[in-house]
C-alpha cells in the first residue's frame, strides 16, 4: 500500500494561504476552560460578600 500524497487546489487568488495546514497556538481542554470560568465565578462571587 503507498501512503496518498496531501492533493491541493490549484490557487485562484495571489496570497492564498492555506490554514488548515498550520496547527500553532494553545491548546487547551475543555476541562481546564470550565474549570477556570468556574474558578472565576467563585472568586467573584467570595469578593462580592466581602466587600
Amino acid at each position: 500500500m503507498s501512503e496518498k500524497e496531501k492533493q491541493y487546489m490549484p490557487q485562484s487568488t495571489a496570497g492564498l494561504i492555506r490554514y488548515f495546514d498550520v496547527e500553532e497556538g494553545i491548546k487547551i481542554k475543555p476541562q481546564h476552560v470550565v474549570a477556570i470560568g468556574v474558578g472565576f465565578a467563585a472568586i467573584v462571587i467570595i469578593l462580592k460578600f466581602l466587600a
